[in-house]
């Protein structure tokens, strides 16, 4: 696939919330631990690639949080 030219560079996700969660992605910018040490040696194609992955992480995460959030509580068999 041929590199489409930017005008300006990608810029970093970083939010400064710097801790990984249970499954080892920044819970402030949900990259890997590869992809936040190896982003500056990246290509704009692979920046993009990251960020349309850490999209759908998040995506993920917010589905994941709203169905637990929204189970209702079982009530045990009367019978």
């Amino acid at each position: 696939m041929a590199e489409q030219l930017e005008f300006f560079p990608v810029q970093s996700p970083c939010r400064g919330i710097c801790q990984s969660d249970e499954r080892g992605y920044c819970r402030g910018c949900m990259r890997s631990r590869d992809e936040r040490f190896n982003w500056q040696k990246m290509s704009d194609t692979q920046k993009q690639e990251v960020l349309r992955l850490c999209r759908q992480r998040l995506l993920r995460k917010i589905r994941a949080n709203k169905t637990s959030d929204t189970e209702e509580p079982q009530q045990p068999s009367l019978f």
